[in-house]
């Protein structure tokens, strides 16, 4: 493993100190409260050595309601590897996201879901409202004869009738298989094909800076291989006039559900039936379809943004996602469990200018806004006036996730946005954990780039590559005990599962990232392992070059990646993107090589730095380092359906 770095993560000073009152009304002390526990330090060590007390304790205080109880929370009779929750219940999660709302006149006209569109069209709906649509949703998609098991992918923008589709699919006992709108045919093929999906919703297209994106084209596309789908509802979002219609197949959203009623039945479903397929790509192979429950990803979705980030009833998060990407789910599973409202938008949160971002939250009256470093690194450019137009005083925390911070980037946030008094909840997880590992929280205090520390229930630890706990060091993360969240497997592929996260360390959960824990038990994230760059024998992450980098005025982000080399094995990579108007130059190239030796010592020395235009990046702002060294050495690139934009490579490939 390497050694630390002498300025990241490590001997960092706390930047922020909880408010004892906020501390005192948050939904985690409450917990705490309930039953006992007088710290937070006790509060971990006891939820994740009985995990069985927690998990229950947990559904309890989110007021999750079964329609049968379970018997059991867990059985690990299988091993860790495959446990089984909440035994013998049943329960619809559909149920406790609308239908338990609907009791009551005040949570019933509470506001579930706000919407912003490119343009500035803005929705509103309450509960009641969301739950009509979904009615007839359920109603339609029952007469068109799909039920119970039927997988039924939702390939659309950030749109309401997204979120209708979405709770539709769930209500009538089906499996939702969200794609990322940005997607090309090939990558929207090859999952309706492994999910054997049966239909699809669609939209004819989406604004984006102010152009539009057609998206009905890229679905009939991909739908030529796909027999299987025999139904297409056609959401009209640009109201195109030449959007192709495939007679006895496709069919317009709203003629879709005219006439059925405004109420619906919610199926009954055991607790553990599957409720979702959600696709990550690997670094080879196809894409992995991890499969989850109804007492899966919302009660750990929801237990994360209620204990953690301290979500309560009627406030606002917008977190800025894709419903192909985790946190779309993500953001409707925990904001609906909790009572809460969540913002949708669709096109750029940088225009028509960079300041909408900041615009949007202050005008929804947002308190928890989500983004990553990666976008705040294109935002700072443009100074703080674009952030002081937008009154953002009703912000309790900025939330993040997708890549490490860099101590500039999230200084900034926490100066210009958060004005030194509110925290930075820093969360890294994945789609096969249902949401974080670890994330910042309302009860211990921050420095720049740190994670207060694991998620209650969450047994994470740093290992060695003996296995051995280790702190102040750079080493692997991996997760000693269940959770509630974790996917029951990949679809139709469980051995690739085990494979993936239980194999290398038996008994363990391999996550595949660095991290590091310091002298004051605050966490760090430094990257995927498989990311290592190693030289001469010395093994980094890339989180601690890039910082160094970015510290530099004229840089805007940057990749650090192994390449090989015939003597060390592999030398350090570095591509950096320049901020607008600033030129490549070989003094600022030396100038970069020499900050990036002086922090980490000579045998780390760059062996080169480039000049690019722009990094390759998934839809969720990933920056993919597997694909920068693939296109590089013009190597197999492998899986790259979750590009935003492939033109990327070739930026790489032709960097200076």
């Amino acid at each position: 493993m390497s050694e630390p770095s002498p300025t990241f993560p490590f001997d960092q000073k706390i930047a922020w100190t909880p408010d004892p009152a906020v501390v005192a009304e948050s939904n985690l002390q409450a917990f705490m409260d309930l039953h006992g526990i007088t710290s937070y330090e006790k509060l971990m060590e006891r939820s994740t050595t009985d995990i069985a007390w927690f998990w229950d304790a947990a559904i309890t205080h989110l007021g999750i309601e079964f329609e049968q109880p379970y018997t059991n929370v867990v059985d690990l009779s299988e091993g860790p590897e495959m446990p089984v929750w909440c035994v013998n219940g049943r329960m619809n999660i559909v149920h406790n996201l609308l239908d338990k709302w609907l009791r009551d006149e005040d949570t019933a006209e509470r506001i579930a879901l706000k919407y912003e569109a490119e343009g500035g069209n803005i929705r509103y709906l309450t509960y009641r409202e969301v739950s009509v649509e979904v009615a007839r949703l359920a109603g339609a998609l029952r007469a068109d004869g799909f039920g119970q098991g039927d997988v039924i992918a939702l390939f659309m923008p950030m749109t309401p009738e997204l979120l209708f589709a979405f709770l539709a699919v769930i209500k009538i006992g089906a499996i939702i298989l969200p794609l990322f709108s940005g997607y090309g045919p090939k990558a929207v093929t090859t999952r309706l094909l492994d999910a054997e999906a049966k239909a699809m919703f669609t939209s004819d297209g989406f604004p984006r800076r102010g152009k539009t994106i057609p998206l009905k084209e890229t679905a009939d596309e991909a739908l030529l291989s796909c027999p299987d789908v025999r139904r297409v509802i056609v959401h009209s979002r640009v109201d195109r006039s030449d959007v192709p219609i495939t007679i006895d197949r496709d069919v317009d959203f709203h003629a879709f559900t005219e006439g059925f009623p405004e109420t619906a039945k919610t199926e009954s479903t055991s607790a553990e039936d599957i409720m979702m397929i959600i696709y990550t790509s690997g670094t080879t192979g196809r894409p992995k379809g991890a499969v989850h429950t109804h007492c899966g990803f919302p009660v750990k979705a929801a237990q994360d943004m209620f204990h953690s980030m301290d979500v309560k009833p009627g406030e606002t998060m917008y977190w800025m996602s894709d419903m192909g990407w985790m946190m779309g789910p993500w953001l409707v599973f925990g904001t609906m469990t909790i009572g809460a409202s969540m913002v949708f938008s669709d096109g750029a949160p940088d225009f028509p200018d960079p300041g909408r971002l900041w615009q949007m939250a202050a005008a929804h009256d947002v308190t928890h806004l989500g983004l990553s470093p990666v976008l705040i690194r294109a935002l700072m450019p443009h100074g703080t006036d674009f952030v002081q137009a937008s009154d953002l005083s009703g912000l309790r925390a900025v939330a993040s996730t997708g890549s490490p911070w860099d101590p500039q980037s999230w200084n900034w946030v926490f100066e210009s946005v958060l004005n030194r008094d509110k925290p930075i909840l820093n969360y890294s997880g994945g789609t096969e954990i249902s949401g974080g590992i670890v994330c910042g929280n309302f009860l211990r205090p921050l420095k720049p780039c740190s994670f207060s520390g694991p998620v209650p229930g969450m047994a994470a630890d740093v290992i060695d590559e003996d296995g051995n706990s280790v702190q102040n060091v750079v080493g692997e993360l991996v997760i000693r005990k269940p959770w509630i969240g974790m996917t029951r497997g990949f679809w139709k592929d469980d051995a690739r599962y085990l494979e993936s996260f239980w194999e290398k360390r038996p008994g363990l959960w391999l996550h595949g990232d660095f991290a590091a824990v310091d002298e004051d038990g605050l966490w760090f994230i430094l990257g995927r392992s498989d990311d290592t760059i190693k030289v001469a024998g010395k093994r980094l992450g890339p989180a601690e070059v890039e910082s160094i980098v970015n510290a530099n005025p004229n840089v805007t982000e940057s990749a650090a990646v192994g390449i090989p080399h015939e003597i060390k094995g592999e030398e350090l990579g570095v591509f950096a993107v320049l901020r607008p108007g600033v030129e490549p130059s070989e003094k600022l190239r030396q100038i970069l090589v020499n900050a990036v030796t002086s922090e980490l010592g000579k045998p780390l020395k760059p062996g080169f730095v480039r000049f690019t235009t722009k990094l390759p990046k998934t839809r969720n702002s990933k920056v993919m380092r597997r694909l920068i060294k693939a296109a590089w050495i013009n190597g197999e690139l492998g899986d790259v359906s979750s590009l935003e934009d492939p033109g990327a490579l070739d930026a790489i490939r032709e960097a200076q």
